[in-house]
């Protein structure tokens, strides 16, 4: 892990050119807070291709075959031609040093080096902006992007990525808050409370929805995520891919008050529908799934506490001002999912 946490520019341009891509000098590391990510120009970048982004992977968190389906994932959607941005090919350079390359085609490579193994890929420099949510049309058109990501997801479903499973999902994440005691004494009552009883109602909530169909997925598609390039939208990362239901990868792309993201919503699946039926049962899982996030989203900075670049960014964690505001969120939750 110390290699990962102390990975410098030599080292990045180092393991590029173990796969043929070498470097000219300028790197530049890029917003990240999971995985390390650099943008590396080359020497002999072509038009078009003049930099790419690497990416190096957080030891731990994902195994080599729920990599290898990410990628494998995001070349079938690149063959459908749905806009994304794949994962490079690699190849060994003659003179590469304790690396293996997995995928067939090969696109992830692990390198053992002086400072440790480090797994990483490579994909294109991809720029773009966020997409205009105010405007119909683009949700419409984001709508189709997505429909079309989901109808190749359908085709099969993922045997190593993670599955949502909001029963199992929100307890592991409630239970690594407690039992790791990052909840402090004098909130830890109230905060307690407010998540079992908000649990409590995205289990039931699911459980009005049975039998429901799920699929592959980007898994975190908020604004964040979604580049608006040449007049339409592009995925550049799905490193949070996983099985899952459909409205996973809608319900971010909807905010304001009831009626406000209906109508988004309703946008949205008239894009959608043109390439993928939309179960409307799915409707009522949309606060559920913004309330589990909030209890997963606190797991995950509980999770990667022991890494600097946590503490350094997230300094309100684990403050009393922190859980008072979970706890009234929560609440809010509940009045939401139960009114």
């Amino acid at each position: 892990m110390s290699g990962y946490l102390n990975l410098g520019p030599q080292q990045v341009l180092d393991a590029l050119d173990a796969v043929g891509l070498r470097g000219d000098g300028r790197i530049l590391q890029l917003n990240s807070y999971e995985n390390r990510v650099f943008q590396v120009f080359l020497e002999d970048g072509a038009p078009g291709r003049e930099a790419v982004v690497a990416k190096f992977y957080r030891p731990g968190r994902w195994s080599d075959a729920q990599i290898l389906e990410e990628h494998t994932f995001a070349l079938e959607l690149a063959a459908a031609e749905v806009p994304v941005v794949p994962p490079l090919v690699l190849q060994a350079a003659p003179d590469a040093a304790g690396l293996t390359l997995l995928g067939d085609p090969p696109t992830l490579a692990c390198q053992q080096t002086a400072d440790g193994q480090h797994r990483y890929t490579a994909a294109a420099r991809c720029a773009g902006r966020e997409p205009e949510l105010e405007d119909p049309a683009a949700l419409r058109q984001l709508g189709r992007f997505i429909g079309r990501l989901h109808m190749v997801g359908r085709r099969q479903p993922f045997a190593h990525r993670h599955h949502l499973n909001a029963h199992v999902d929100g307890r592991a994440a409630l239970k690594l808050l407690l039992q790791g005691g990052f909840v402090p004494d004098t909130q830890a009552a109230t905060w307690q409370s407010a998540c079992e009883r908000a649990l409590d109602a995205v289990e039931a909530a699911f459980e009005t929805v049975a039998s429901l169909n799920t699929l592959r997925l980007h898994g975190d598609c908020h604004l964040g995520n979604v580049l608006w390039r040449d007049g339409a939208p592009h995925v550049v990362d799905l490193d949070d891919a996983m099985q899952g239901p459909a409205v996973q990868d809608l319900w971010m792309l909807v905010s304001g008050d009831h009626s406000t993201m209906a109508q988004q919503l309703n946008h949205l699946l008239e894009g959608y529908e043109q390439f993928c039926d939309f179960d409307d049962r799915e409707r009522v899982l949309i606060e559920p799934l913004r309330t589990l996030r909030m209890v997963r989203h606190s797991a995950w900075l509980a999770a990667r506490w022991t890494d600097p670049t946590f503490p350094l960014n997230f300094p309100f964690f684990g403050s009393a001002a922190y859980w008072s505001q979970q706890t009234a969120q929560l609440r809010e939750q509940l009045e939401v999912m139960t009114s």
